[in-house]
């Protein structure tokens, strides 16, 4: 009596265990329709999910930390990935950098924990939004990333609102409705800093020492630009909802140029829908620049907490309200 013997064939692909990949990201969001993946659009999601899939020859689907809008730029954006394929950074950064275009690079690539994920793993985002005061505008390097605001802006009174904007708070007034979505999130960091910009840094003629008095117009216009001052306002939060850094920043300028006070402002977290007194500041002065994560071991928790619907306590708010 014979026994039959089953033979299993094993499927290498089949068994391969996932890595994940974490991707440091930076891009000019000028020429963009923003981060998420749209049919027939030119999108950075669509743009790097293509490339990286020509080049592992195998699907790709990214998660990220923030969905930028339209005409956003991001210095410090992350996202993951799941492969099983055996991968050599170094050779895939530099297969990246030929491939893909020259508005979108991936700047670091490496493992990540299982458990770690780009977007509700995140504990802080921060983003920078600049403007400039120079009466001649942003000048033609910089006029993709740098918003031209008014002369004269009482730096003073914007840094005064925006420390009224701190803490936990609805800050339903200051963000687009999505259908299901908390506008309740935690303000870390509202900060204006005010840098003077000398003519050669700011896309000025250089000085030339040999040459003779300047003229009474060439006078004016040096002084112009010594008054020059590029404005970064820093925006740090756990997260944000759709267009509340670029309605913030809006609020805020307001104060600065005397349309309105600092009280308006913290007037508008009474709120509970988008307030149409809030003017939207333009995309293309807002950039992404850098996103925080816990320690691996605490990744799973924050993933849990993340995920759960964010609401202010009984009292209505915390923090200075």
């Amino acid at each position: 009596m014979s026994q039959e013997i089953a033979v299993i064939v094993v499927d290498p692909e089949r068994t391969a265990v996932a890595v994940r990949v974490r991707l440091d990201i930076a891009y000019d969001g000028t020429d963009f329709t923003g981060w998420a993946r749209q049919p027939g659009l030119r999108t950075v999601q669509g743009v790097l999910e293509e490339s990286l899939s020509k080049v592992l020859r195998e699907p790709i689907q990214l998660t990220v930390a923030g969905r930028t809008d339209a005409g956003v730029h991001a210095e410090g954006q992350v996202a993951h990935f799941d492969t099983t394929a055996e991968l050599d950074y170094g050779k895939l950064l530099h297969r990246l950098a030929r491939f893909l275009p020259r508005d979108v690079r991936v700047t670091g690539i490496r493992t990540a924990p299982a458990e770690f994920d780009a977007r509700f793993s995140a504990i802080r985002r921060h983003y920078a939004y600049r403007l400039t005061t120079a009466p001649y505008g942003a000048p033609p390097l910089l006029t993709r990333s740098v918003v031209a605001c008014r002369p004269a802006v009482d730096v003073e009174a914007m840094r005064e609102a925006s420390r009224k904007l701190l803490g936990l708070h609805d800050f339903a007034a200051f963000c687009r409705r999505r259908e299901g979505a908390t506008t309740v999130r935690e303000l870390q960091r509202f900060e204006w800093v005010s840098t003077p910009i000398g003519a050669s840094e700011f896309g000025g003629a250089h000085a030339d020492p040999g040459a003779g008095p300047i003229a009474g117009g060439q006078v004016a216009a040096a002084e112009a630009t010594a008054s020059a001052r590029m404005l970064t306002a820093y925006v740090s939060a756990d997260a944000f909802c759709w267009s509340m850094v670029r309605s913030l920043v809006g609020a805020v300028l307001a104060v600065g140029e005397g349309r309105r006070d600092p009280e308006w402002v913290q007037g508008l977290l009474a709120e509970r829908q988008r307030s149409s007194s809030v003017t939207v500041a333009p995309a293309h002065g807002l950039s992404l620049i850098a996103v925080d994560y816990p320690a691996d071991a605490d990744l799973a928790a924050r993933n849990v907490e993340t995920r759960e619907l964010r609401t202010l306590p009984p009292s209505g708010g915390c923090c200075g309200d």
